[in-house]
C-alpha cells in the first residue's frame, strides 16, 4: 500500500480510514529535513509490507492545522493509532527498523497514550 500524503491522497486516506479497527502510522516530516528525505523511501517501503495499515506522510509545514497545538521538534516523529487510541507518539531515531518493532510489540489492547494533537483520523477523514 503507498505512503499517502494528506491533499494529494485524501481520497485514499478517507477511503482507507474508513474502518474504525484500522491502524493509522503517520509520519510527521518536514520537506527541508534531509533526514526525512532519507527515512521516506524505507517508510514507503515498510508501507508496502504491511497493506492491512494506512501510513501517512505529513509535512508539518504543508499541514500545520493537523498538529493542532503540538510542536515537533525531532525528526521523524511518529504516531501510531490503533483503531481510534494512540498508541504511540514521539521521536524516534531514522532506522526504520526501530518503527518494525515497535509495531510487532503493539496490539489492539496496547495502552493509549495521551497527546496534544487533535483527533488525527477526523481531520483526515474530513
Amino acid at each position: 500500500m503507498p505512503l499517502l500524503v494528506p491533499g494529494a491522497d485524501l481520497g485514499a486516506l478517507r477511503d482507507r480510514l474508513g474502518s474504525p479497527d484500522t491502524w493509522l502510522i503517520a509520519c510527521f516530516c518536514a520537506a527541508w529535513c534531509d533526514t526525512c528525505g532519507q527515512y521516506r523511501p524505507r517508510l514507503q517501503a515498510l508501507s508496502d509490507t504491511l497493506p492491512q495499515h494506512v501510513f501517512a506522510w505529513i509535512d508539518i509545514e504543508d499541514h500545520e492545522e493537523l498538529l493542532g497545538e503540538e510542536d515537533v521538534e525531532n525528526f521523524p516523529t511518529l504516531l501510531v493509532q490503533a483503531g481510534p487510541r494512540t498508541v504511540f507518539y514521539g521521536p524516534m531515531l531514522p532506522h526504520i527498523g526501530h518503527l518494525e518493532r515497535l509495531l510487532d510489540s503493539l496490539g489492539p489492547d496496547s495502552p493509549a497514550v495521551a497527546t496534544a494533537l487533535p483527533d488525527l483520523r477526523r481531520l483526515l477523514r474530513g
